[in-house]
């Protein structure tokens, strides 16, 4: 990946080569970055959107990319932000989400087995619930097994504090799960 990297670099950087760098690159890292994006607004269209919108920052910002970090990571972080900006702007007209949460409180109290969607909606509601920088730490950590060192540089955060991060939101989650599932 690194040889790759030093490619699209390359061809990102010279005018004549640079739609063909934006080709490799979205090549390179469109399913990572979907998937990271996914896991922040679930909706696979809005997704897409992000995805697409990402591309265009780092094609217009490219000139802004100093090359102190890798190349998937100046993606990540630009990724991160655009998925924030898009549940901010969805936080303003979003409504409750009382029908999953209904939902779910009816099948733990009709004691029906799950199924494996409905767990993976019990998963999502619990770290929907997460203030913001424990829910990007945890996906990216649980998902994606980033390392943290990558994550340092995605989110301009400290080692230690994005392992404190990491361990009150896995906390958090895991009580969610057990006061919202019983078997």
């Amino acid at each position: 990946m690194k040889i790759q990297e030093t490619e699209i670099i390359e061809l990102m950087s010279s005018e004549k080569s640079r739609e063909k760098g934006v080709r490799l690159m979205m090549d390179a890292y469109q399913s990572r970055l979907y998937w990271h994006i996914r896991r922040f607004v679930v909706d696979h269209d809005l997704a897409q959107d992000i995805l697409q919108d990402t591309f265009i920052k780092a094609y217009q910002n490219f000139h802004q990319f100093k090359r102190e970090s890798q190349l998937y990571t100046w993606l990540y972080r630009i990724a991160t932000n655009e998925s924030l900006q898009q549940l901010n702007k969805m936080k303003k007209m979003q409504k409750s989400d009382e029908e999953v949460t209904s939902h779910l409180q009816n099948l733990v109290a009709d004691n029906v087995q799950p199924s494996a969607d409905e767990i993976q909606i019990l998963l999502q509601q619990a770290i929907s619930t997460l203030p913001e920088k424990q829910k990007l730490v945890f996906n990216m950590r649980y998902y994606e097994d980033l390392p943290y060192e990558d994550i340092s540089q995605i989110l301009d955060m400290s080692v230690g504090t994005l392992k404190t991060n990491y361990h009150y939101a896995k906390q958090k989650v895991e009580d969610y799960l057990k006061q919202n599932y019983t078997e």
